[in-house]
């Protein structure tokens, strides 16, 4: 007879690389978590919020690859989006979409005009009264093909398209789904943001 400490091993051995199994699987195919480790989405996203990222938001990738195998639809102006940032893409960068293919962008004091119209933006902040060149005026660019110009809501401390250009297709991981826990440090839980839709 096996002995008891042995069948209790095993049992939790194969739990363990079945739940390993598991989680690969799920980040692979269907759902990445992210931290917001920076002030550049506020007050949308807070630092230390964790979001849900479907990673079938738009297509179906081979894992840890560009290659799609299925299309389902495209980014959308105003969609807030998770991808690979354009200097290192070793690291994930989350921002929202501004531009879309054949888009012409372009900053007025801060103001936001896609194809001569002046965006309405609920959702963006400014914490800094002056204008720079740059970062609050920008003369129009026309956004290629397979590419997106991205910004953060909180316009004035935000490293986005206007600085380092415009974000490719297949760098993009997914849209922001959902909020599933936020803290700002080991004792302020901020429950109430806990299941908050990303808008």
């Amino acid at each position: 007879m096996t002995p008891r400490w042995r069948k209790v091993l095993k049992d939790y051995t194969e739990s363990i690389v079945l739940a390993f199994i598991l989680a690969i699987i799920i980040r692979a195919f269907i759902v990445q978590s992210f931290v917001i480790p920076s002030g550049s989405m506020l007050e949308t996203l807070q630092i230390g919020d964790h979001i849900l990222v479907p990673r079938f938001s738009y297509s179906l990738k081979i894992p840890y690859t560009h290659i799609a195998l299925m299309e389902f639809s495209e980014p959308e102006r105003g969609d807030v989006i998770v991808f690979e940032y354009p200097k290192d893409p070793s690291e994930d960068f989350i921002k929202r979409v501004i531009g879309t293919p054949g888009d012409t962008v372009e900053l007025r004091n801060k103001d936001v005009y896609v194809n001569g119209e002046k965006l309405d933006e609920p959702y963006v902040q400014h914490t800094d009264p002056h204008f720079q060149t740059m970062r609050d005026n920008m003369a129009p660019r026309t956004v290629p093909e397979g590419k997106y110009f991205v910004m953060g809501d909180n316009r004035d401390e935000s490293l986005d398209s206007r600085f380092w250009g415009f974000v490719d297709k297949s760098a993009v991981v997914g849209k922001a789904w959902m909020i599933y826990w936020s803290n700002n440090g080991l004792d302020n839980f901020r429950w109430n943001r806990i299941g908050k839709i990303v808008e």
